[in-house]
Parts: structure tokens; sequence; C-alpha cells
């Protein structure tokens, strides 16, 4: 696409200031006894280097300003990397058969799984006095999950588990037909342990202690999607503030699946040594010792080299703000307000539930549909009381979810325990019955279970 008019207008103004920051550059000068055709070269070499630092400096300024919608309610977006994860990550916690709780995202799950497979090789290596390279563990890794395994994974994990590992980088370590020399430095792990966690002697990495960390590492994964979770609270409209340990789910519109994925933490690095990557270094480094022919073929690499990477465009990931809803026009701002307080209160409630009340509100929303087949049962039978097996079987055999006697009898107490005038539960020696009375009007049932269904949701 050309270019619009701010933006020459920006390039110019930049390449004004181009001679001020040439002497900031640290640029090598170019010799004096160079052809003419040569100094032209260097010299747009050096205003290309230039302009890319200038653009990534301006690109770093505009990805710190990030505006805030009118709504407020923004997701975290993934940052790791331009490509589009393929649907069963993004959708991975919805497809989850579980019950609703704090989940993780997949990509955290995994990280968890790599961190339990490294747990496990490295214990083995540590309790048999080896040395735990890398090398060794990256190829048990990938044995295990048939994942790929990287120094990547190794930085994710100390920097959500910082004390788990103690890295180093070592060398004159035997190595036996991985095309590692003897002489090169390799990355190191060894298990942080406490003093006591000894065996004959030695540290010794015990079963027990691999849960422990596991469950650890567990922990931390869920405090840090806490954290996106708390940031996201507070940018609604209103702001919600959840204590963390009142916290049992997350909000419906919080995408777990999009949290960002975790920085890695920074690993030791082998002791570097002098060695020239790029034509410029070679070209500054070697001037004056080659031919004229060596010098103006490496002034040409490195031109095209910086026109490259001048030529690249800057992505900006600033996002449009939100458009107001067209839909809420003309209504009045007082009750919108109330509406969302109302809305954010339901929320809070939802997120802090336990699981106890979590169960609680499932049975009393199958309540009215069983209140028609309890009834059913008693006309069908032609009994003023029948024993709590003989109830719940027939319950059982006529509701259309499959559910075990003891989960059924758990739905008769909770109908004694609302409506008591309704369904009585007797004690008679050894066996309980269950009463009922089939002279109530059934559709008043319906609507004090409805109601009270409706009001422990409320609380």
């Amino acid at each position: 696409p050309l270019p619009t008019q701010e933006d020459l207008a920006g390039l110019r103004c930049r390449l004004r200031r181009v001679k001020a920051l040439a002497q900031l550059a640290q640029l090598p000068p170019v010799p004096a006894g160079a052809s003419p055709d040569l100094r032209s070269r260097l010299e747009r070499v050096r205003q290309l280097e230039l302009r890319i630092r200038e653009k990534k400096a301006g690109s770093g300024a505009t990805l710190g300003a990030r505006p805030s919608g009118d709504t407020g309610v923004a997701a975290p977006a993934a940052e790791a990397g331009s490509e589009k994860p393929p649907a069963y990550q993004r959708f991975h916690t919805l497809a989850q058969d579980l019950p609703p709780g704090l989940t993780l995202p997949y990509k955290f799950k995994v990280l968890a799984e790599m961190f339990r497979s490294v747990d496990t090789i490295a214990g083995m290596l540590f309790n048999r006095a080896e040395t735990i390279t890398f090398a060794k563990v990256k190829q048990g890794v990938q044995d295990m999950m048939r994942k790929q395994f990287e120094e990547r994974h190794v930085g994710q994990i100390k920097a959500v588990y910082p004390t788990s590992y103690r890295l180093r980088q070592e060398k004159n370590i035997p190595a036996f037909g991985n095309g590692v020399k003897k002489s090169d430095y390799q990355l190191t792990l060894e298990p942080v342990l406490g003093e006591e966690e000894k065996a004959d002697g030695r540290p010794h990495l015990s079963a027990s202690r691999l849960l422990e960390r596991r469950k650890e590492f567990n922990r931390n994964l869920v405090n840090i999607v806490k954290q996106h979770h708390k940031a996201f609270l507070a940018a609604l409209s209103p702001p919600m503030v959840v204590p963390e340990e009142k916290l049992t789910r997350w909000h419906p519109r919080f995408n777990v699946d999009e949290v960002p994925d975790i920085s890695p933490a920074e690993l030791p690095r082998p002791p570097q040594e002098d060695r020239l990557t790029t034509a410029q270094e070679v070209l500054s480094t070697a001037r004056g010792m080659l031919t004229p022919k060596m010098e103006k073929a490496l002034a040409n690499l490195a031109l095209r080299t910086a026109e490259a990477g001048a030529g690249e465009p800057v992505a900006s990931k600033v996002p449009s703000p939100a458009s107001t809803s067209s839909a809420l026009k003309g209504v009045s701002q007082a009750l919108l307000e109330r509406i969302r307080a109302k809305e954010a209160q339901k929320l809070q409630a939802l997120m802090t539930r336990e699981p106890q009340q979590e169960e609680r509100l499932a049975m009393l929303g199958r309540l009215p549909a069983m209140a028609r087949i309890l009834r059913n049962v008693f006309v069908a039978e032609k009994k003023q009381a029948l024993t709590m097996e003989v109830a719940c079987a027939r319950m059982a055999d006529s509701y259309d979810v499959q559910m075990p006697p003891g989960e059924m009898e758990k739905h008769l107490r909770l109908f004694a325990e609302l409506l008591p005038d309704w369904v009585g539960i007797h004690a008679v020696r050894t066996d309980t019955y269950i009463k009922l009375d089939k002279g109530k009007d059934l559709g008043l049932v319906t609507e004090r279970l409805t109601k009270a269904a409706k009001e422990a949701e409320a609380l």
C-alpha cells in the first residue's frame, strides 16, 4: 500500500534527526581510502540502520499505549505469535466435560504435564547421582509426551516455579552418542531440595516430594490466571472485586484459553566468545585487511540486509475502541447503571459459589419436573405411603435422566424439606416410608418449587 501523508511527514522528521543520532549509533567510520562508490554504499547502510532503530523505538512507544474501550469488557489477548492457534486449543475449556471451576488454559495444562515429565526424569537421574543435562531431559520428555520440548519451556517452568530447579551452564560432562563434545557447555538442572530430604546421607527426591512439587506448580499456574482474571474484572463496567480466596470459578465472559502465554525466565548462557555474525561486523573488524573487491561484496551484503530490515512493516497491536451499542440509545443512564450493578452482583455470587451450593441448585432445578413424576407414581401405586427403596426405584425408572437410587433419595428428602405439607418421610422400625398428599394442587406445588429455586440462585 502507498504511504499516507502522515507517514511521509513522520519519515521526513526522522530523517532530519539522522545526523544528530549518528554519533549515538556508534557505527564504524567510513575509511578515507575507499572508493566513492563504496563510500556512498556504506553511508546508505548507516542511514538505513538509523531508520531501523528509530522504527523500533517508535513501535515500542506505540505498543505501550493501549486505549480502553467504552464498555470495558475486554478479554486478554494472546501475544504469543501472530498465527491463530487451532480451535481445539482456543476452545479447550468449553469442550471439557468437567464441573465448573478454576480451569486452566490448554497451553498451561500442557506446561503442567511437561513439568511432571521433567520432574519424573530428573528425579530418576538425580537419585542415581547422574548429572541432569537438558539433552537427557529433552529426549525423555519428548518420548513421554510426543510433543516438542525446548529450552523455552524450561524458562517457562522457571518463571512459574522459580525454586524448582537450579540451572547452570557446565562443561566437561561425559556425552555418549548425542553429538555434543565434552568440552562444550551444556545446560544442567538440579532439583532444589531442603536439608531434611536426605536418604543415606545425600539428597533424595522422593515420590511424595514429586507430588508436592506438582501441586505447587499447579497452584502457581492458577495464581497466574487469577491475576489476568483480576485485571479483566477491573476493566468491566462497573468494575468488580472478588476476593481470591473466595473465587470458585471464572467470570462467564472471561475467555480462559486466550490468557497470554507465560514469558520464559532468562536461562544461564555459556560464556560468550567473539564471533562475527553479520557482514557489517566482518567489514568493521577486517577493515584494511581485505581486498577492495571483498570489501565491496561485504558492503553490498550489508546493504541488502539493512534494506530488508527497513522494509519490514511494523505491526500494530493497538485495538480499536469499542463502539457504543445503538440499541441502548435513549435508555436512561441511571437504569443502565442499576441493571449493570445487578448483573455484576449476580456474577459475583456465581464466581464465589461453593460446590455444595452448586449441587443444591442443580437439585432444585430438577424438582419441578420430578414433582409430577412423584405424584404419578403414588397415583399408579394406589397407596398413601411407599418405602423409600420402592419410591426411588419407580422415580429412577420414570425420570428422563439416569440417576442412581442414592441420588434420587436426596431429591425426595429435599421435597420433604421444602414442602413438608406435601411430602413426609417417616422412619418405622427398620424401614423408611415416604408419604404424599395427592389432594394438593400440582400447579401450586410447582410454583413453590420454582420460587424456592430462584431464591436460592439469588443468594
